[in-house]
């Protein structure tokens, strides 16, 4: 079945809300990040007891799981901003990569071992559906020659993901690693393929003001989850100082990040998109800023968990890293958020993420003594103090002014 192309586009003048089934796809995300979550502090809390490397390399391993997760609903986000959300065709595809997004947050906790073929499986048949299903209802000759090559392009890289689900963990980790990194330099060079030539970012048709929302609303998702871990970690045992501290803490925090992606970029990324002479090529951009944000607000998820299950003992350095490091990689991302939209950065971005720098080895033990002033506690009311300096600084810098809007540098 073919359908014409005013039916497979989105249309200009029609909403840009994101549609129920979309908001019901980001639900299943909820679950997933939350998986990843889970996975990323047994690493830290469990694992990481062993040695330093052990916490590295898991912690590698999930964030090539998470950039898999981020691919799929990057890929579906894309899809339903440049085709009409409405249409049948295009709602097959938000129900395969929902299912397929629930299988892979399943698998995420043992996906290096029982579960890889699943995670794999799950993620292949996500990939190649989506170019697959609109090769097939397309009529015009330029989207059907870039979904050809997408559908390529996702057949190849699923067979390493597919291969290496079969395989130890190294080899696995290493084909899956330069899977994603396939397919990321193919997306980035417009899915050049030998004899059918690429596209150019430039025409790319997009709804600039519905792929803003959804992004808005992935960074939504991302700090509902911080505030989702932080209060089932200390719901499983509300009790003492130091846990209700360290809770108030993560809801401070959570409510600051939220505070500074809104203030004022946030609020007008659609503006900055529609806006722009080619509204893909921010549109790319910001989904690479998101991406670094949102691994900042995970990071901080993850750390403020910590925190609230040892709030004044195993001080390790990963920890403080992670308590520390996720709101510093947040705000280097809207330090860049800042500059799509407006042209320029607020010193107090980098200025609050290099205080948060140094703060990391001031808050790590040098010998047993000091462990129980540095704690994870400290560094956990540390973070909040510093985003509130940069919630200030937003607010004075726009105290009296009318609303700045968006310049877009592209």
């Amino acid at each position: 079945m073919k359908i014409s192309e005013p039916a497979a586009l989105r249309p200009a003048e029609g909403p840009n809300r994101a549609t129920f089934l979309e908001l019901f796809f980001d639900l299943v995300f909820v679950f997933a990040l939350t998986r990843i979550s889970a996975r990323a502090f047994e690493d830290l809390a469990l694992e990481g007891g062993k040695t330093a490397w052990t916490a590295v390399t898991g912690g590698g391993k999930t964030l090539l799981l998470f950039l898999a997760l981020w691919a799929v609903w990057q890929g579906t986000a894309w899809t339903t901003s440049r085709y009409d959300p409405y249409h049948i065709w295009l709602q097959v595809i938000v129900v395969i990569a929902l299912v397929g997004s629930m299988v892979m947050g399943v698998a995420v906790p043992r996906a290096f071992t029982s579960t890889g073929l699943a995670f794999a499986t799950a993620y292949v048949v996500v990939q190649v559906s989506r170019p697959a299903i609109l090769l097939m209802v397309l009529r015009r000759l330029q989207y059907r020659r870039l979904k050809l090559r997408m559908l390529l392009t996702y057949t190849v890289t699923g067979v390493l993901w597919l291969v290496g689900a079969t395989l130890p963990t190294d080899p696995r980790v290493a084909l899956w690693a330069l899977a994603l990194l396939l397919e990321y330099l193919a997306h980035r060079f417009g899915w050049p393929v030998p004899g059918l030539g690429r596209s150019t970012v430039s025409r790319w048709d997009i709804h600039g003001e519905h792929l803003a929302e959804r992004y808005q609303q992935i960074f939504l998702v991302a700090v509902g989850e911080t505030i989702l871990i932080a209060g089932l970690a200390y719901g499983r045992s509300p009790t003492g100082g130091a846990r209700t501290v360290a809770f108030a803490a993560a809801v401070l925090t959570s409510v600051l990040l939220w505070r500074i992606y809104v203030q004022r970029a946030g609020q007008i990324l659609g503006e900055a998109v529609t806006g722009a002479a080619h509204p893909a090529t921010i549109g790319r951009s910001a989904a690479d800023t998101h991406l670094i944000m949102i691994i900042g607000v995970v990071a901080t998820a993850i750390g403020y968990e910590l925190v609230n299950e040892h709030p004044t003992g195993h001080n390790q350095a990963g920890w403080v890293a992670m308590i520390l490091g996720g709101p510093a990689v947040f705000l280097l991302g809207r330090a860049r958020f800042e500059y799509e939209v407006f042209g320029r950065v607020s010193p107090s971005r980098w200025i609050a993420a290099l205080v948060l720098a140094l703060l990391m080895p001031l808050l790590k033990p040098v010998v047993p003594l000091t462990a129980a002033v540095a704690t994870p506690l400290a560094a956990a009311i540390a973070v909040p103090l510093v985003l509130l300096g940069v919630a200030v600084a937003d607010a004075r810098r726009a105290w009296g002014k009318p609303p700045e809007a968006a310049a877009p540098p592209f």
